[in-house]
């Protein structure tokens, strides 16, 4: 995703790292490397994960008066250009609220950068799990063509989707379910509502291993990867016999007058 910045030419003067531990610290790394003199803000709102993500944001001293700023609630309104989101989305409850903070954290011309696992995510996990008759492994994930339209709902423009498919092996049972843990958690409203014991523990590791293990002893399982990318556009004042405009808007309007036309 990091890759894909080289072909946008906006370069932001501050941009925002939504919840960067889930999303992947070295990831931020690179993106500050890319923007090494716009500010940050980095949006971690679990009180858990802003602990280590402290350190690992932090600058070296001579580049503190640029340091991110490190956030437990929204980033303000029109404060940043680019808005990073790496695999933040499928975790939401109520994404289309999430993609419409996103909008207002985003300053007019600005543009939104996130990744989130795709249908096709664990789908061997989830014929396991159906075969055996229990609840669901995991929640349903959203279609790339579903989030391009909430994208266009939300006041984004010119949403380029697309999605790879990428396989992940291990070699135990507990590594993977270790791991899996690590990616995420199952939000189904219908899985299992309470603590498992050992016995189906041990259980679960023999299904995996018969039911996920490769020719070369592996245990795999498949992750549709989707990424997206969108415009804040200008906005748009309708001409009427009267007309208002916030103040906000006009500054906007007259910044983009001000560029040269070819």
């Amino acid at each position: 995703m990091e890759d894909r910045l080289q072909w946008i030419r906006l370069e932001p003067a501050a941009w925002a790292d939504w919840e960067p531990v889930r999303g992947g610290l070295a990831t931020h790394e690179l993106v500050e490397r890319r923007y090494p003199r716009a500010k940050c803000f980095v949006v971690q709102s679990t009180a858990s994960l802003a602990k280590p993500a402290a350190p690992a944001i932090a600058r070296p001293w001579w580049r503190r008066l640029t340091a991110p700023a490190l956030h437990q609630g929204p980033v303000p309104d029109g404060a940043v250009q680019m808005l990073w989101a790496n695999m933040a989305l499928h975790m939401s409850a109520q994404p289309q609220a999430l993609i419409a903070q996103w909008h207002r954290a985003l300053q007019p011309q600005g543009f939104l950068m996130f990744s989130c696992l795709g249908p096709d995510t664990v789908r061997e996990l989830r014929s396991l799990y159906r075969a055996l008759g229990w609840p669901p492994a995991a929640h349903d994930f959203t279609d790339m063509h579903d989030w391009g339209d909430m994208l266009v709902h939300a006041g984004f423009a010119e949403p380029v989707m697309d999605m790879e498919r990428i396989t992940l092996t291990w070699e135990t049972p507990q590594r993977l379910l270790e791991e899996l843990r690590e990616l995420g958690a199952n939000l189904h409203p219908g899985r299992f509502p309470a603590l498992r014991g050992r016995r189906w523990r041990e259980r679960l590791y023999d299904e995996l291993v018969r039911g996920l293990r490769q020719p070369d002893g592996r245990l795999a399982l498949t992750f549709e990867i989707i990424y997206g990318h969108a415009m804040k556009p200008a906005p748009v004042v309708r001409v009427s016999a009267q007309s208002s405009v916030s103040l906000d808007d006009m500054r906007t309007l007259l910044q983009a007058d001000k560029r040269p036309r070819e």
